[in-house]
């Protein structure tokens, strides 16, 4: 469904990404992995169309989106959990979760999502900043998932949250690709997490890709060398 090729980004004159490769196969679950710094924000972000590229190319559905606005990447079934949730903390749960229904054109908020999320219902004329780490999260992915993506690529969905609620979105996404079918990239560092989630692994070091295969493959001495500090 997604393929990076040969994809250099830049910070200023500072070389962040090198000749990335990414596959993500439609109906997969896959984890981006690496330690703090190596670049997997700045591909998502890339991916997404919030940073330029600078060279290479992200097709998605066999569509080169490489040059397109992040407006149009959205609209081709991209759906984008940024890290840190950034969901509008003046706004209403209600309205947070209107915002994706301009991409859409449907007038209220599918059921679906109060089904997946129960709480984001009884809280919808409560403030986005008012609510936990938690349950921000959770609107974020709501938010997400108003668009009826395709493809939903989540940068770190457990950073900063309570071990019950990380419980809750590991059990939610696995709903999603497994009984929906819906292709999930996701960011983690957590590895219990991300071998109870994942089906496959693409391990980042200094802006490359080292290492990916089946999640069963990621072996002890990948970890040593690429994610433990």
């Amino acid at each position: 469904m997604l393929e990076v090729e040969g994809l250099n980004q830049f910070y200023g004159e500072t070389h962040v990404l090198w000749n990335m490769a990414l596959s993500v196969p439609e109906g997969s679950c896959t984890v981006l992995m690496g330690r703090n710094g190596v670049g997997k924000t700045t591909l998502l972000k890339t991916v997404m169309g919030n940073l330029r590229t600078r060279s290479g190319k992200i097709k998605f559905l066999g569509e080169d989106l490489a040059s397109r606005p992040a407006e149009l990447r959205a609209r081709k079934g991209i759906g984008f959990v940024p890290q840190g949730r950034e969901v509008f903390g003046q706004l209403s749960v209600g309205e947070n979760l209107r915002v994706g229904l301009g991409v859409t054109g449907e007038k209220n908020v599918p059921e679906r999502i109060f089904k997946l999320f129960p709480v984001l219902k009884s809280m919808l004329l409560r403030r986005g900043g008012d609510l936990s780490g938690g349950q921000q999260q959770q609107l974020a992915i709501g938010r997400a998932l108003t668009l009826h993506p395709k493809l939903l690529i989540l940068d770190e969905p457990t950073e900063g949250i309570q071990p019950n609620i990380v419980s809750e979105i590991a059990d939610i996404l696995i709903e999603l690709n497994q009984k929906e079918k819906l292709t999930i990239l996701l960011v983690e560092q957590k590895l219990t997490f991300a071998r109870r989630v994942g089906q496959r692994f693409v391990i980042m070091d200094r802006g490359r890709s080292v290492a990916q295969g089946d999640m069963p493959e990621l072996n002890d001495e990948l970890v040593a060398r690429y994610l433990t500090v």
